[in-house]
């Protein structure tokens, strides 16, 4: 089973709940700057198809980058390997917190998905 990592940014308060639940509940995962160190393209690609190839999905669309970008305006006309690379190149246009390994993709903290994705033992 490959590691659970889990991409965060410290200030984010979304992010802080992740690690608080992962922890009650005993999942190990390696947490990850996601700003120092974005999630690869191989991960965005599996991300992506876990959510059926919904690129905005992936994306902070309440961030100051996806906002300065204007990528609500350039996205649907993207292709998909220019999303992933900019998403690769700029972890702050990347949805947090970001959960990818051992069979689990989930980005934001939704709490009912995350439980679903960690039954309790």
């Amino acid at each position: 089973m490959s590691t659970l990592r889990l991409y965060t940014l410290s200030n984010c308060d979304t992010c802080r709940k992740a690690v608080k639940w992962l922890r009650a509940r005993g999942v190990a995962f390696e947490e990850r700057a996601i700003r120092e160190t974005p999630p690869t393209a191989a991960e965005l690609r599996a991300m992506l198809a876990a959510y059926d190839g919904e690129l905005r999905k992936l994306f902070n669309t309440a961030g100051g980058d996806y906002r300065e970008q204007k990528l609500g305006e350039k996205l649907p006309t993207l292709t998909e390997a220019a999303a992933l690379a900019l998403l690769a190149g700029n972890g702050n246009l990347v949805k947090r917190p970001f959960a990818i390994g051992g069979g689990v993709a989930l980005v934001g903290f939704a709490e009912a998905a995350w439980g679903a994705a960690f039954p309790s033992k």
